[in-house]
């Protein structure tokens, strides 16, 4: 007699003795129910990080430039949302997000950067 169950829909299975669903709709839908969860917050933290890239790239058309803080929040930057953060030669803390970046100047001004090979930035 077969007792093993769809772990989704409850059917009993048929086939091999190590399947845990009784066809691929029924396994689809239970990893992603699965793991649906847990991926939202990683897909919103993409989101944002897209974001704040795609902000960076439109202001940094030159390797350096200089914004100011406001004007970055204005666009959307989320200021707490970045990939890495690097000391500069003059051990200025600097925040990237992928391979655009910035450097707190004051309380007001941001200088834009870019990563530099020859620098120990990464």
């Amino acid at each position: 007699m077969n007792d093993r169950k769809c772990l989704l829909c409850f059917e009993f299975i048929v086939g091999r003795t190590d399947r845990k669903f009784c066809d691929d709709k029924c396994r689809a839908t239970y990893n992603h129910l699965r793991y649906s969860e847990s991926n939202s917050e990683i897909r919103l933290i993409n989101r944002i990080l897209k974001k704040n890239f795609s902000i960076l790239s439109l202001l940094n058309t030159n390797g350096k430039t200089t914004v100011s803080k406001i004007q970055l929040q204005n666009l959307g930057y989320r200021l707490e949302y970045f990939t890495t953060i690097s000391k500069s030669r003059n051990n200025n803390a600097c925040f990237f997000c992928y391979n655009q970046g910035y450097m707190e100047l004051n309380d007001k001004m941001m200088m834009m950067v870019l990563p530099n090979e020859n620098d120990n930035l990464a």
